[in-house]
């Protein structure tokens, strides 16, 4: 009687494995017998899901080794994503990974099917930390073509990974560069230490937001959206110290680094896309601070300027006919100097982590134009020329010399990245009497970006520029010129001599017109000299030959060098807009009406 017990319970054994036994000889190829036996096994019973794994990983290996029709496989997909065991979740996100890897179809195929999209969203709420991380590779697997990006973005992926992400990130100082040997910028990639799953998740947000349209940014929460871009802005300026053109870096730290395919310009595009939604500090300045801070206390002052100087006559406003108890506009700009009465830590503290501002035309209305078209370039490190420049002109020879005279050649026509080695030179240049020009301050600094939007408005120009100057005593930077542009002279720290020409010509020059101010003979035109100590402000009307230098042979405490900033304004008929300064009693100031001009119609 035991025996037959005994025998009764082998042969029981043998009947539970028959499949086991089949699905092991079956070769990987068999996808269409992987298929049969894993929805027979579809039943949920105790013994089911370890050979649905099996299933699973054969089905996946099928996959990879002969692509299939994916048509029977999408019927099951949704079932087995919604599993609430990760031993068949998992795998299952897996082969969504592998089969929109296979080919474009196969990845369309996917993309078309709602529910299994929606299956591979749902299991981004897991609590398993194995299930997201599957689950985030699958995203990052399928996100591969721009069908399926915007079936993710359909079904609100992006909102779940920016939420899940916001959970489970550790901390910035695991958050580092890495790069295989290459030193060029694009190959400087973002990894994090011993936290996979935050990479995973960062990489597939950067991905999908890279992909949104304004209107899709647009929905993501405001909260959600701020929360993020806040962490992105401050990798951004954790990585910025370890950009090094010519000498990528990784991260040294002990523990293992996990890479991803997120390179510095991704990031800064991702963070481009978030700011234009994003809600901007309210730190503008009013009409009436930059009105008495460029052209005097009085309440006619303004309309003073433009009846009398206004592209006809220099004009300067000296810090001692202004009420002194009024608000320094440039205040909360000098306070983010962190000036000490030491130029090195000055020139350490203006040009510490600059990257690179693209030009913009005043015209464009669609954002994302410009920046597809400056997107493989967003975060980059200043160039020569277009965003700073080291100049020193002799008077001898009245001819701009440039201290790197390699960046200066005609001949290169790549950009030219400025290193933390180049940085560093700045200050030698400085002491070798070069004068250091950086562009762009409105793209920089908030306070000036303030001030440029309001005088901005109140010259009805769609914007103004702002650069700044800083030249060490008894030298000239720029040689003498004139520009297509209004300019006021805002000096900041020190003093300057300026000396302004008679124009050559009564007609004014149009923006972009070639400008050859080297060929300029100031000898015989009429000449005012104008001399700038701290909070002066000159007007320069375009057209206006002129230059500048400074000396130490000053007589009152000045420190001989000079910092000044330069407010651009660009005046040009197409782009015109009347603008008429109101007194409103109801408001109790100045408020503008801005009439667009239809010039030359």
């Amino acid at each position: 009687m035991e025996k037959k017990k005994k025998k009764d319970r082998v042969k029981r054994k043998r009947k539970q494995k028959p499949s086991a036994r089949e699905l092991h000889r079956l070769r990987s190829s068999d996808a269409n017998a992987i298929f049969a036996l894993l929805l027979a096994s579809l039943s949920n019973t105790p013994h089911s899901v370890i050979f649905i794994n099996k299933c699973l990983f054969k089905l996946r290996r099928s996959l990879l080794l002969s692509p299939t029709s994916l048509t029977p496989i999408l019927a099951l997909l949704p079932t087995l994503l919604r599993s609430k065991g990760s031993d068949i979740a998992c795998p299952a996100a897996d082969i969504i990974g592998a089969a929109s890897l296979v080919s474009f179809d196969a990845n369309e195929e996917i993309a078309s099917d709602s529910e299994t999209v929606e299956g591979l969203i749902s299991l981004l709420q897991s609590r398993n930390r194995k299930v997201l991380l599957s689950a985030c590779n699958a995203v990052l697997d399928f996100s591969t073509t721009t069908f399926a990006q915007r079936q993710l973005l359909k079904f609100s992926a992006l909102n779940k990974l920016m939420f899940v992400f916001l959970q489970i990130f550790k901390s910035l100082e695991y958050v580092c560069l890495w790069s295989e040997g290459d030193e060029s910028l694009p190959s400087l990639k973002i990894g994090i230490k011993e936290d996979e799953l935050s990479l995973a998740f960062l990489t597939a947000v950067v991905v999908l937001i890279n992909a949104c349209e304004v209107e899709q940014l647009q929905s993501i929460p405001q909260s959600l959206s701020e929360a993020f871009l806040r962490i992105l802005k401050e990798i951004r300026v954790r990585v910025s110290g370890q950009e090094v053109i010519r000498g990528a870096r990784k991260c040294n730290k002990e523990g293992r680094l996990y890479k991803s395919n997120i390179a510095v310009s991704n990031l800064a595009e991702c963070v481009f896309r978030l700011s234009i939604n994003a809600s901007q500090p309210t730190g503008s300045l009013s009409f009436e601070v930059v009105q008495r801070g460029l052209f005097g206390a009085s309440d006619t002052s303004f309309e003073d300027f433009i009846s009398n100087y206004w592209e006809v006559s220099p004009f300067l406003l000296s810090k001692t006919k202004r009420d002194p108890d009024m608000h320094d506009m440039f205040g909360a700009f000098v306070h983010s100097l962190n000036w000490n009465r030491s130029v090195p830590s000055l020139l350490s503290s203006i040009l510490q982590r600059l990257v690179a501002c693209f030009p913009i035309a005043s015209d464009e209305q669609n954002i994302l134009n410009f920046l597809n078209e400056v997107k493989d370039r967003l975060g980059c490190p200043i160039i020569y020329q277009q965003d700073i420049r080291v100049v020193k002109t002799e008077s001898q020879l009245r001819k701009e010399m440039h201290y790197f005279q390699s960046f200066h050649s005609g001949c290169i026509k790549e950009p030219l990245y400025f290193t933390f080695d180049d940085v560093l030179k700045c200050g030698q240049a400085y002491k070798e009497g070069y004068t250091v020009a950086l562009r762009g301050l409105e793209f920089r600094y908030q306070s000036i970006a303030a001030i440029a939007d309001t005088l901005a408005l109140m010259f009805g120009q769609p914007s103004v520029g702002a650069n700044l100057y800083l030249t060490p005593p008894n030298s000239q930077g720029l040689a003498c010129h004139f520009d297509d542009h209004c300019v006021f002279v805002c000096q900041i720290f020190g003093s300057k001599q300026w000396t302004i020409f008679s124009p050559p010509s009564q007609l004014l020059p149009r923006l972009y017109d070639s400008l050859l101010g080297s060929d300029i003979d100031c000898t015989k035109a009429g000449r005012r000299e104008f001399f700038l100590r701290e909070g002066d402000v000159l007007y320069i009307p375009r057209g206006f030959p002129h230059e500048a230098y400074t000396s130490s042979a000053v007589s009152d405490d000045s420190p001989g060098f000079s910092l000044h900033l330069t407010l651009s304004i660009e005046v040009e008929p197409p782009f015109e807009y009347s603008s008429t300064c109101v007194h409103s009693p109801e408001e109790g100031g100045l408020c503008l009406e801005l009439v667009v001009g239809l010039s030359g119609l």
